[in-house]
C-alpha cells in the first residue's frame, strides 16, 4: 500500500507542475494563482498545498523540471564516445539552443527566469553548478586523450562557462541579440583554442 500511495503522490505532484508550467506560459507567473492550478486539476487549492507549500514551491519545481530537461541533453552529448572538441561544440550550442528557445522566444517564461534568479537563486546556483561540471566532464575526457592541455579541470571548466554565459543565461541570451560581440561558433573556437595542448618551443 505505502508504495501504491507514493507512486499517486509522485504522479500527483508531477500533474501540479505541469499544468502549473503551462498557465505560467499562458497568463504568466505572477497572474497565476494556487487557485487556478487547482482549478485546472480539479482539486480544492488546499489539496494542492498538500504537495507545495507555496507557490514559490510550485515555481521551484517547475523551474528544476526545466532546467533538469537542459541537464539531461547536455550530459546525453557528454557521455557519448568520440573527440572531445566537437562534443563539446554540441554541448553548448544545445545548451544555449534550450535556453533560447524556452525562455527568450517566450515572454512568460522569461519571466519566470527573471523571478527565479530573485526568489530561488539556489535552484539557478545548483543547475549552474552542474552544468558546469558536465562541461569540466567533457574538457577532462579530453585531456585524457591529448585533446585538452589544461593544468587546473576545476578552473578550466569554470572559464569554460563564464566565457558562454552571453550565450547560456536567458537574460543575457535577451539583452545582448542585438549587440555586437563574437557568434557563439567564434567564443567556442575561443574557448577550444584556449583548451587545446600549447605548441612546445625548440
Amino acid at each position: 500500500m505505502t508504495l501504491i500511495s507514493e507512486h499517486i503522490e509522485t504522479d500527483t505532484r508531477e500533474k501540479i507542475l505541469v499544468v502549473a508550467e503551462r498557465l505560467f506560459r499562458q497568463m504568466g507567473y505572477q497572474k497565476t494563482t494556487v487557485a487556478d492550478i487547482a482549478k485546472e486539476l480539479r482539486m480544492s487549492p488546499a489539496n494542492v498545498y498538500r504537495f507545495f507549500d507555496s507557490k514559490k514551491a510550485i515555481h521551484e519545481g517547475v523551474a528544476r523540471t526545466l532546467m533538469g530537461e537542459v541537464e539531461a541533453a547536455a550530459q546525453s552529448i557528454a557521455n557519448r564516445p568520440g573527440p572531445a572538441a566537437p562534443r563539446l561544440r554540441e554541448l553548448m550550442k544545445t545548451i544555449h539552443r534550450m535556453n533560447s528557445e524556452r525562455y527568450v522566444g517566450d515572454s512568460k517564461l522569461h519571466e519566470m527566469v527573471e523571478i527565479a534568479m530573485e526568489e530561488s537563486w539556489e535552484v539557478c546556483v545548483a543547475h549552474m553548478q552542474l552544468v558546469t561540471e558536465i562541461i569540466g566532464s567533457v574538457i577532462a575526457q579530453g585531456v585524457a586523450t591529448g585533446e585538452f592541455e589544461v593544468s587546473d579541470l576545476q578552473t578550466a571548466a569554470m572559464c569554460a562557462c563564464t566565457g558562454m554565459m552571453r550565450f547560456f543565461h536567458p537574460q543575457m541570451i535577451a539583452q545582448c541579440a542585438t549587440k555586437p560581440g563574437p557568434t557563439i561558433d567564434e567564443m567556442i573556437d575561443f574557448i577550444i583554442a584556449g583548451l587545446s595542448p600549447r605548441a612546445k618551443a625548440n
